[in-house]
């Protein structure tokens, strides 16, 4: 045992990490397959831009070396820059150690083991470094040594005999993009023979697989340095017009030149750039390379995070008040970075985080929708022209206009001379909520009606009876219907597929799916009993969905009234009026068949039992 202090004066035992090779593959677990692509491409930018130039190329290829000399059939990827390059040495330092990198590490910028984290874990059998720096050559090879399970710098036997951990290269491997400094990178896979420049498993696009992931990740390059990826490797060198490189653009080159509007939408901490897209071919088209339709993404120093398309990008969109025409809108938000206002990212850098909290999304949605663009509502207004859809409101709110006090959905709003308080900080669905009355306790407290007493025991004596004053009102309960249709373009392949409807709680709208098979059986169905005539079609066709938007309004009106009370937490009310409960609540057919048959009887006259 040592009995004097450390020279350092600081007498601690440093922390160190014992398996490095578990922790890179837990953390590894935590990237999206194609992180790795980002890493290196954002590692070779940095490079460049520590040149006193900043302008330079970054190349992803095929590694035409292994091609030509290696295992026949094995494809190697390789990125390659024209970077500022390091030593053997400097590669020793900066590879070979978890978080250290040639960029200065701070909680905002590049921690230095991205690459290490998404590409090391996914190569096994190694990520070959060639890298040049006043124009002398060097190599290393960092790999999973399949004896022990550690990460590491495989050890290399030097043509004079000696070995090291890194070794000089000549000239002669050298790519053509590099001169006096640059870095190459080898993906070797996991096994030896394995294919690298093949598309993942779940890859968008099989042949453009690298452009339409770094396409989607980056919004904008630095000013100077152009990034290109191949495509048609599987063709001939010699065959130019498949077997090329593609420049990679980013979003932002794209929307610019494709949009027929833009704007930007002020938010509490952050600034929503939105993009109107040209209708045209391209929306479909141009899918393979870049995010060609609408979609949504957080935005951060020129990188897009949590970019979400398809059905989950329409259904934000929707949230942001975009019910129709979403596959032309792109909204990217962008959080601002300020002391009260702290933008990171997860390790993994996969997510975006402020303050160390997931991104507030819903508070955004509610935000941009007050502030919704004119340009965007024109354009929803535009699509809702399209559909032919009658409107079966009125007659649903006459039917059920009688009944409303069986669905007890009063709300409350302020008002001076009123009795009742209201709390300004729980809000539901169509307006604000009560701040329950409490019953006087014979011993002069109150009490909540719970046989264990009320929450905070004694001190609920003393809670403040903040709110204003209020006075019961009754708003209008009924949701907006908006009957979507993939045939007039006002739903999108895939949007509420199968799917009876969707409910929008915050704006109270209700998309009903007038495609859902069950309402067009029925459709057909009576539509045949009374000869399939064309203007017979069309009253059968308002008649079912005025009785199947029925069912799925009293359903909505019905689930609300649960809100606020103790049994029903805001997550079960969601699941309640979810996509699948809207759609079992529309699968019993005898109570809308029988109504059908009788507003049809008195609309086309009763069917001959002949």
């Amino acid at each position: 045992m040592s009995r004097t202090p450390r020279t350092d004066g600081s007498g601690t035992l440093p922390l160190q990490v014992e398996n490095t090779g578990f922790l890179l593959d837990r953390l590894g677990e935590d990237c999206h397959p194609l992180q790795f692509l980002r890493e290196l491409t954002q590692n070779a930018i940095e490079a460049i831009g520590r040149t006193p130039e900043k302008v330079g190329q970054v190349v992803w290829d095929v590694d035409w070396t292994s091609h030509d000399l290696g295992i026949p059939g094995a494809l190697k990827l390789c990125v390659t820059d024209n970077g500022d390059g390091m030593t053997g040495d400097e590669m020793e330092r900066y590879i070979n150690q978890l978080s250290s990198s040639a960029q200065k590490q701070s909680i905002a910028g590049n921690y230095g083991v991205g690459a290490k984290i998404a590409a090391a874990t996914r190569n096994h059998h190694g990520l070959i470094y060639l890298s040049w720096k006043k124009a002398q050559g060097a190599m290393i090879h960092l790999w999973r040594d399949p004896a022990t399970g550690q990460y590491g710098l495989r050890q290399i036997e030097r043509p004079d005999g000696s070995y090291g951990h890194h070794a000089s290269v000549e000239d002669a491997v050298k790519p053509d993009i590099i001169s006096e400094h640059g870095t190459r990178i080898v993906l070797h896979g996991n096994i030896a023979d394995e294919d690298t420049v093949e598309a993942p498993e779940g890859a968008p696009n099989k042949s453009r697989w690298i452009a339409k992931y770094l396409n989607s990740r980056y919004f904008i390059f630095p000013d100077g340095i152009t990034v290109q990826a191949r495509e048609g490797w599987q063709f001939p060198r010699s065959d130019g017009d498949h077997n090329k490189l593609r420049t990679i653009i980013g979003q932002a080159a794209y929307l610019r030149s494709h949009a027929q509007a833009n704007g930007t939408v002020q938010l509490s901490n952050a600034r929503a750039q939105w993009w109107i897209l040209e209708d045209s071919p391209a929306l479909n088209a141009d899918a393979g390379f870049v995010d060609s339709s609408g979609h949504m993404a957080a935005l951060h120093q020129n990188e897009l995070y949590e970019t979400v398309n398809g059905r989950a990008g329409t259904a934000r969109l929707q949230n942001f008040g975009v019910i129709l025409g979403h596959k032309r809108v792109v909204i990217y938000v962008e959080p601002e970075h300020s002391d009260d206002c702290r933008v990171t990212t997860t390790t993994s850098r996969t997510q975006l985080m402020i303050n160390n909290q997931p991104l507030p999304w819903a508070d955004w949605a509610a935000e941009f929708r007050e502030h919704l663009p004119e340009e965007i509502d024109e354009l929803i207004n535009e699509v809702a022209a399209g559909a032919k859809a009658g409107d079966v409101s009125q007659a649903i709110r006459d039917r059920l206009q009688d009944i409303l006090d069986l669905y007890k959905v009063s709300r409350y709003r302020p008002a001076p001379s009123g009795d009742l308080a209201i709390d300004e900080t729980r809000r539901g669905g169509g307006g604000r909520t009560m701040v329950r009355e409490e019953s006087q306790h014979p011993t002069g407290g109150s009490r909540s009606g719970n046989e264990g007493g009320a929450a905070g025991g004694v001190y609920s004596v003393f809670l403040k009876k903040d709110g204003d004053p209020g006075k019961r009102v009754r708003p209008d309960v009924f949701p907006e219907i908006i009957w979507v249709s993939e045939r007039d373009g006002t739903r999108d392949s895939g949007d509420i597929e199968d799917r009876a409807a969707r409910f929008l709680l915050e704006q109270n709208k209700l998309l009903i799916n007038a495609d859902f098979r069950v309402f067009i059986d029925m459709i057909d169905h009576w539509s045949s009993e009374y000869a399939d005539k064309p203007a017979v079609r069309d009253t059968v066709t308002e008649t079912v969905r005025g009785w199947f938007a029925q069912a799925l309004v009293e359903t909505v009106i019905g689930v609300q009234a649960l809100k606020d009370s103790k049994e029903w937490p805001a997550t079960d009310i969601d699941l309640a009026l979810s996509e699948q409960a809207l759609t079992a609540a529309v699968m019993s057919r005898y109570h809308v068949n029988n109504q059908v048959k009788r507003e049809l009887g008195a609309r086309l006259g009763k069917l001959s039992l002949a």
